[in-house]
């Protein structure tokens, strides 16, 4: 079996879309399967590959790890021939995206693709409400002749089904617990960021305006102070909002900056509860993570998140936007240990349940049967 990908975003940028393809592609390489990823030049050297193919490219406005390519025609024309795939998958529905759907018309090539972002979702926060027809219109237009479309969870599965997707199937997240895991040493984390407080509180994401940080401030500034002075909050992350947030910053509060590996891994494990506001994550990786780390997680009610949380079971589900909800929770767990205790035991033995090998056993098999399926034009 030979793929081709065609994505506008790919490790080493830092984005659940990169991360995805570049573990799944990871796991083809032990697998008797070939591909080649068409992507946007990466602003990092870190990861060079033969199965990688870049092209200039410029950034996207409301996702900057998202890149708009400039893709040469005649280049990509000839490695699609040298390479003949069986399938090409398209992540993204942009230059490179669209440069896939080109190629499998033009050679007749099964067509697969998989829905990352919501970017209808993110428009509110840049105050662009009035793009959404037409938004929409435009992605069903890019995805209609798709022989599947692999959506990350149950919520974007009934979504886009809503707005009249077709061929739509669940390809779910797992994780890595080898990784991820409640056993580091917490001490290293607290001595790492000075920390003296009983408790961690702390948030792992992209700071921009769609992950809903202005909530996270709100509940940060409005916990019982009681409760605030024992607690210390860590924001780990990058991205548009940094300045602002550090300028509103408690003096309980410590930016991490961009983790990643066991770095990461151990704040995690340090972390007695995962506050997590955003509303418009299609699965939430990071989520599962700290669960993965023994980690309680109160998240937002909304997107993918609410398919991971089972509210007091492995942590709780609030009210997008409602910052009395989370406090309310937060107070309420970090007031009582023995369940705090029994959510982080269930938090671990969900994560291991979501095994990344299984994952992509089935997508593969879901590929199969996309190109063991007679032949017919696709048409645009």
């Amino acid at each position: 079996m030979k793929i081709a990908f065609f994505t506008d975003t790919f490790y080493p940028e830092v984005n659940g879309v990169a991360n995805t393809l570049k573990r799944f592609t990871h796991y083809l390489e032990n697998q008797p399967i070939s591909y080649k990823v068409f992507a946007p030049v990466s602003v990092s050297t870190e990861y060079v590959s033969d199965h990688i193919h870049r092209f200039k490219s410029l950034s996207f406005f409301l996702y900057p790890e998202c890149r708009f390519a400039i893709p040469n025609i005649l280049q990509l024309k000839s490695e699609m021939e040298q390479f003949s795939p069986d399938l090409i998958h398209v992540a993204t529905p942009f230059t490179m995206g669209l440069s896939g759907v080109y190629f499998a018309k033009k050679f007749n090539i099964p067509l697969v693709g998989s829905y990352h972002t919501d970017f209808n979702n993110y428009l509110q926060y840049y105050d662009l409400q009035f793009l959404a027809k037409p938004l929409w219109r435009y992605m069903k237009w890019f995805h209609r002749s798709l022989e599947k479309l692999f959506v990350p969870s149950i919520d974007s599965f009934e979504k886009l089904n809503s707005q009249g997707f077709k061929n739509l199937e669940i390809w779910p997240r797992g994780v890595d617990c080898q990784t991820y895991h409640p056993n580091y040493e917490n001490v290293m984390t607290r001595n790492r960021y000075s920390i003296f407080e009983k408790f961690i509180l702390t948030y792992v994401g992209r700071l921009a305006p769609e992950k809903d940080l202005k909530t996270l401030m709100k509940i940060a500034d409005s916990l019982p102070p009681e409760i605030n002075e024992q607690v210390h909050w860590l924001i780990a992350g990058d991205g548009p909002l940094l300045a602002e947030l550090q300028r509103a910053a408690l003096p309980n509060m410590t930016f991490t900056g961009y983790l990643k590996g066991v770095e990461l891994a151990e704040i995690y494990s340090a972390t007695d509860l995962f506050i997590f506001p955003s509303p418009t994550e299609t699965f939430g990786n990071v989520v599962l993570e700290a669960l993965a780390s023994g980690t309680p997680v109160i998240g937002a009610n909304a997107g993918g998140v609410k398919n991971i949380i089972s509210s007091g079971t492995n942590g709780y589900l609030c009210e997008p936007g409602n910052a009395e909800d989370f406090i309310n929770h937060i107070v309420q767990l970090l007031g009582d240990d023995l369940s705090r205790a029994q959510m982080a035991i269930n938090a671990r033995k969900y994560a291991l349940s979501q095994k990344w090998d299984q994952i992509f056993e089935d997508v593969i098999n879901q590929y199969s049967s996309v190109i063991n399926k007679p032949a017919k034009k696709i048409y645009a």
